[in-house]
């Protein structure tokens, strides 16, 4: 009877010290990346989805200058840090599965996760590198949705608003686009209203154009 009595406890305990392993499990391992960024998570299986795709799609011919164009993309760490520091208008910012998380690459994340409205897609390398046609991407590519246009109606209309004589400048062969950005500061700079760009043969407002401007 005395053997019944002695039963033994279903739990274990541990039988000698852990020497710290435990509480080294526990502890932080720096932020949550987000959920497009996390492996195995619905967001990031969406997220590749998506890259796939428009890595697969032919880009379109644009129709001139009032008319839609195609997307810009902007290759390497630090072109995409600065891009995003300046506020040039972006909508995807893809970034390499496994890239080495160095200082630039957390800063474009955190600009790109404070500025909002920009999406984080994690592709392969391999598509990145179809996508910047073999461009030294380093990890990043900021993709820069298409200039919108203004009609020159519209930008003497909105000088009359003001209650303002128009103030156009109409250009001619200008053909970097930095030069493009730089008029389009100088117009600013003197209270212009606007800057014609011919459809053919000229820059664009690229986002070289925008960053200088």
């Amino acid at each position: 009877m005395a053997a019944n009595n002695r039963r033994m406890s279903g739990k274990k305990g541990a039988q000698v010290g852990s020497g710290g392993n435990r509480r080294r499990g526990l502890e932080g391992k720096g932020p949550t990346p987000p959920a497009e960024m996390r492996k195995g998570h619905v967001k990031n299986r969406i997220a590749n989805a998506k890259a796939k795709k428009a890595v697969g799609r032919r880009t379109a011919t644009p129709k001139g200058r009032g008319g839609k164009g195609t997307s810009e993309m902007v290759v390497g760490r630090n072109p995409v840090f600065e891009a995003l520091r300046d506020g040039v208008p972006a909508s995807t910012l893809y970034v390499q599965q496994f890239i080495d998380n160095d200082e630039r690459v957390r800063e474009a994340l955190q600009l790109a996760a404070e500025r909002g409205g920009i999406h984080l897609m994690e592709a392969p390398r391999p598509e990145l590198d179809r996508m910047t046609n073999g461009l030294n991407h380093q990890g990043l590519v900021l993709q820069v949705p298409p200039y919108e246009y203004a009609h020159p109606e519209d930008l003497v209309a909105a000088a009359f608003d003001e209650g303002q004589d128009p103030l156009i400048v109409a250009l001619d062969g200008v053909t970097d686009p930095r030069n493009l950005g730089a008029v389009v500061r100088s117009v600013c700079a003197f209270g212009g209203h606007g800057v014609l760009v011919p459809e053919r043969r000229a820059a664009g407002m690229t986002a070289g154009a925008w960053k200088t401007s």
